[in-house]
């Protein structure tokens, strides 16, 4: 299938409330969680993750408490997606600090709040990840985000190249890492905001797909090339719909 295929069912759906949307991911928010958090914390199972968005507790649990805030600080952000989603909120440097503040609350280590660091605001101090030493300095982090969502609010998000303009900034995004923790997190979520924002189906980036995820964004980090992340998201895309859509497809 093609991703006109996906597009075609997705507007079928008639998303148009944070209610239409949350019926339509029914037994799908929860693989969202789950799998961006367990990328970067093995300690996230399936199975805590179904119990915080099902019940708000865990029975038995016997992990730390940091595994615990990152699952419902999780459901947090999913539902504040929803709210904005209802506003139709513009893509703004406000609202990339306010989803990584849902996620990082409460999860931030005393070294980091000794070092001024605190979540919903940009990094104090230099942080360099990956294997190509990527990140922005702290002092050039906030012009360097400034003109990546102006950049991004310039592009006309359509059907031709939506998947584009997303997969270029979560790669620049990324390689400019702007918070000293939840950046990964707070990107993933970004993506499915920018993509139901515009009416094109969401998608789960899957834990045990991760290789190919990080190596999409090395080869941003080294070619300043999306071409492998575009290639990656529409593989997602069909994990996460294909079943639902071969149904549409073959019904229609």
């Amino acid at each position: 299938m093609e991703y006109k295929d996906y597009l075609t069912y997705w507007k079928s759906l008639k998303v148009r409330t944070a209610a239409d949307l949350e019926a339509v991911l029914n037994g799908q928010i929860i693989n969202f969680a789950y799998h961006s958090g367990k990328i970067e914390n093995p300690n996230i199972t399936f199975n805590d993750t179904r119990e915080i968005f099902e019940n708000d507790s865990v029975s038995s649990y016997t992990g730390d408490l940091r595994t615990l805030f990152e699952i419902r600080n999780a459901k947090d952000a999913i539902y504040l997606m929803l709210d904005h989603f209802d506003k139709r909120s513009p893509l703004s440097e406000e609202l990339i600090k306010e989803f990584q503040y849902e996620l990082t609350k409460n999860t931030y280590d005393r070294r980091r709040y000794t070092i001024g660091e605190r979540p919903g605001e940009y990094k104090k101090h230099d942080y360099i990840v990956g294997q190509d030493e990527v990140g922005a300095s702290a002092e050039e982090t906030a012009e360097e985000m400034r003109e990546l969502v102006e950049d991004i609010a310039s592009n006309e998000l359509n059907s031709a190249n939506i998947l584009k303009v997303v997969a270029f900034f979560h790669c620049k995004m990324e390689n400019i890492h702007p918070f000293s923790d939840g950046n990964g997190r707070t990107g993933r979520l970004l993506i499915n905001y920018l993509l139901v924002s515009h009416n094109h189906p969401p998608m789960v980036i899957f834990n045990e797909d991760k290789n190919e995820y990080y190596d999409a964004l090395q080869d941003w980090d080294k070619n300043q090339s999306i071409a492998k992340m575009v290639n990656f998201m529409k593989k997602e895309l069909e994990k996460t719909w294909g079943k639902r859509v071969e149904k549409f497809v073959g019904t229609a």
